[in-house]
């Protein structure tokens, strides 16, 4: 028993699932879904022990950005035809499923942090609402991430928006900071 107590854990993991099934005709355009990739990779692994083997497929949470469904024909269901957005690379992604099979919609958190720094090395120091600091997250590439770096220099007060899903997270807009003001 006394090497159970001596057992040291850094971090836990819940488990949860970071996705939930939902009926394909329930989605709605503006929301969010997890699309495969056009070439799903499959990942095949097996255990010797118990003879098992896990089969993942690729796919990225996604906003539907266009949605359509096709008539029931005479030997199937209706199918929904989605395109979705990369919520983080911004990339097209396409799929079409039956209306009553279910797909994978990711648990997506959004939330703004207030933006004191940005280090040497490209990272961003940003304080949460209950005055917690994190430095992880990298300068967005392309054009925000050179609109961010301008609008700090010229000594603007910027909130930036981070999405969370599926273990990722990334900075997706900012603006100007309008509480300082009151």
């Amino acid at each position: 028993m006394a090497d159970i107590e001596d057992t040291h854990f850094e971090t836990g993991d819940s488990g949860a699932s970071e996705t939930y099934p939902m009926q394909c005709s329930a989605l709605r355009k503006n929301g969010f879904v997890m699309l495969k990739l056009a070439n799903a990779l499959v990942v095949l692994s097996s255990t010797a022990e118990d003879g098992e083997i896990e089969v993942r497929i690729s796919a990225r949470p996604c906003k539907i950005v266009e949605m359509s469904t096709s008539k029931t024909g005479k030997h199937g269901h209706a199918k929904v035809h989605l395109v979705g957005i990369d919520i983080f690379s911004a990339k097209k992604y396409e799929d079409i499923c039956p209306s009553t099979h279910n797909m994978d919609v990711p648990f997506v958190k959004r939330e703004d942090y207030q933006l004191t720094d940005i280090s040497d090395d490209g990272y961003l120091c940003l304080m949460a609402d209950n005055g917690d600091l994190r430095e992880d997250l990298k300068i967005p590439e392309g054009e925000l991430g050179q609109q961010l770096r301008a609008d700090f220099e010229a000594g603007k007060e910027l909130l930036c928006t981070v999405l969370k899903s599926c273990g990722e997270e990334c900075v997706i807009a900012i603006k100007t900071n309008t509480a300082l003001d009151k």
